[in-house]
């Protein structure tokens, strides 16, 4: 009889040691996986923004030292991230291939325009940075035109600025739902030992004595979810850098590493807090309270 009890007992705290380090595991993961996607947010709305294009049309009176002398200029711009020339040939050959058509027989003449597509730095992508970018190159007088979508950038910058505060707001209620469900975790786990506990403090042991064992087993149950955690990101991470190359998800790898980190130590720290504030809640009850 006393070996299976022994035997329930026993597989009863492996289910206990179980339950808490899964619960750590997803919630940190899922923590984990919002700091990586908030660390990367700015960079993703950057390269977003860096591929809206500024056209720059040149009158037909622009030479090619015009030309030449105005990609001078688009070189020695901080606002400019990289610029791509057009040649008023090339531009026809690109509406062909679109169109399927050969526009220029009706016509008898190419109508287009030498131009640079020219892509800005994405600190420069405002609206009032980017009309005074465009007021620069107006003030060129072989500059017929400058074409870029003014809608889209005002709807991105609103989108980005509304998105970045909905981030702010989710982070803090999943970090909030973090320490709530791990707290849980860890104070059901300390309750199913509070007769344990008054035992101990029955019998002289001192409050710092009670909890170190607790605390460390706790520390360690953390840990053991935290790496756990830190594995299934990395493993997220090492999918998504090998079949979305495109996203450059590891392009700040001292950021991603932090994330890691900041994972281990919230990890530590929150089971270390709950199982400190689990234990004293026990052993400041009566005897009669335990039940």
């Amino acid at each position: 009889m006393k070996p299976s009890f022994e035997k329930f007992q026993k597989r009863r705290l492996i289910s206990s040691y179980f339950s808490v380090v899964l619960s750590i595991f997803l919630v940190l993961f899922l923590l984990g996986i919002l700091g990586l996607f908030v660390i990367n947010s700015k960079r993703l709305s950057d390269n977003f923004k860096e591929e809206i294009a500024m056209t720059v049309f040149f009158k037909n009176e622009a030479n090619d030292s015009v030309i030449s002398a105005f990609k001078t200029q688009l070189e020695a711009e901080k606002f400019v991230k990289s610029s791509v020339y057009v040649s008023k040939e090339e531009a026809a050959k690109n509406h062909k291939d679109i169109i399927g058509e050969d526009f220029m027989e009706f016509l008898g003449m190419n109508p287009l325009q030498n131009s640079f597509d020219i892509y800005l730095n994405s600190e420069y992508i405002n609206p009032e940075g980017i009309r005074k970018i465009e007021s620069t190159f107006r003030m060129n007088e072989m500059v017929s035109d400058v074409v870029y979508d003014k809608q889209l950038v005002t709807l991105v910058n609103d989108n980005i600025q509304k998105v970045s505060m909905w981030i702010l707001i989710v982070c803090g209620i999943f970090g909030l739902i973090a320490v709530l469900l791990i707290n849980s975790s860890m104070r059901l786990s300390i309750y199913s030992n509070r007769f344990i506990i008054k035992t101990m403090q029955m019998v002289g042991a001192t409050k710092s004595f009670i909890r170190k064992p607790f605390i460390w087993r706790s520390i360690r149950l953390g840990i053991l979810g935290s790496i756990l955690a830190i594995a299934a990101l990395a493993g997220v991470l090492y999918y998504l850098d090998t079949n979305y190359p495109d996203l450059e998800i590891m392009a700040e790898p001292v950021l991603v590493a932090a994330v890691l980190g900041g994972v281990l130590l919230v990890g530590i720290l929150i089971t270390w807090i709950s199982t400190f504030f689990a234990t004293t809640r026990f052993l400041n009850l009566r005897t009669d309270d335990l039940y």
